[in-house]
């Protein structure tokens, strides 16, 4: 389904179900897709309507080319839960879409009930910061990498040593990254945007009950940033998923399914005060 926001963006989306709805954010140059085996069954299951979208940048959403802010992916989003009636919505955001939903709680929080933020932080890295820079730069001068080579490098970069350890598991890995096909100015806008800033002052003001969910083997966002970001959030809880990567949601969805759970199922109440 399709719905045009007041300025003009489309953005492509899912709604199923009855119940408390879960609005599920992807993470750089993912479709909403990457919600449908593990996570849309599970929520589904639990009784909540569930909400999947596209992210300006990725069709069939509007492809982003012209660059974008992530202040327009804020805005996408509150416009979509508007659109749906479907506030105070609980968030669960994965890499970009955490800080997707980090920014939200803070520009709408009328809109929410609470959050999730997987593979998370309040500031990335020097090397995160350079890697996306660098990959955006690849896009723009349209270099064409090896799909193998590019499969390779997307596997050691998100899949944790025990999937890459099983020669059959990150086979099939590696066809899906071959597959997934060249990324386009769309990603190149998001990964100009994916690296973040030093946040963590302005996440002190957050009042939206939020829980952390961290992979121990993460490159990206690894536990010490995730617990750092769950420090500065007021009431913020925090938890460290084993022997899984940057994918962790999908190389291990039964641990994060459970965790995902336990907090939205407790409801806004349940989490304040708690400390991290």
């Amino acid at each position: 389904m399709l719905m045009t926001t007041e300025n003009g963006i489309r953005l492509s989306y899912h709604d199923q179900g009855d119940g408390p709805a879960v609005l599920l954010l992807t993470g750089t140059g993912a479709p909403s897709s990457v919600w449908d085996l593990h996570q849309v069954p599970a929520l589904r299951a639990a009784g909540f309507r569930v909400i999947t979208m596209d992210n300006r940048g990725i069709p069939p959403s509007d492809d982003g080319a012209g660059g974008f802010t992530i202040d327009d992916l804020v805005a996408d989003v509150a416009a979509l839960i508007d659109y749906l009636d479907a506030a105070p919505c609980r968030v669960v955001g994965t890499s970009m879409g955490s800080y997707i939903a980090q920014e939200l709680a803070l520009a709408h929080p009328e809109s929410l009930d609470s959050v999730v933020l997987m593979a998370a932080c309040g500031r990335s890295s020097l090397v995160q910061r350079v890697l996306a820079e660098s990959e955006a730069e690849l896009i723009e001068r349209g270099t064409e990498l090896p799909p193998g080579f590019l499969a390779a490098v997307r596997a050691m970069h998100n899949l944790g040593p025990a999937t890459l350890a099983d020669d059959d598991l990150v086979g099939d890995w590696l066809d899906l990254f071959e597959a997934s096909g060249a990324w386009g100015p769309g990603v190149r806008a998001q990964l100009l945007l994916s690296a973040l800033p030093d946040r963590r002052e302005a996440y002190r003001a957050i009042e939206v009950p939020c829980h952390v969910i961290s992979f121990e083997h993460d490159l990206v966002a690894p536990p010490a940033a995730g617990q750092e970001l769950a420090t500065v959030i007021p009431g913020a809880t925090h938890h460290t998923v084993p022997g899984v990567g940057h994918f962790g949601y999908l190389e291990n969805p039964a641990a994060v399914n459970h965790e995902l759970l336990g907090f939205l199922r407790a409801g806004s109440g349940a989490r304040l005060g708690e400390t991290a």
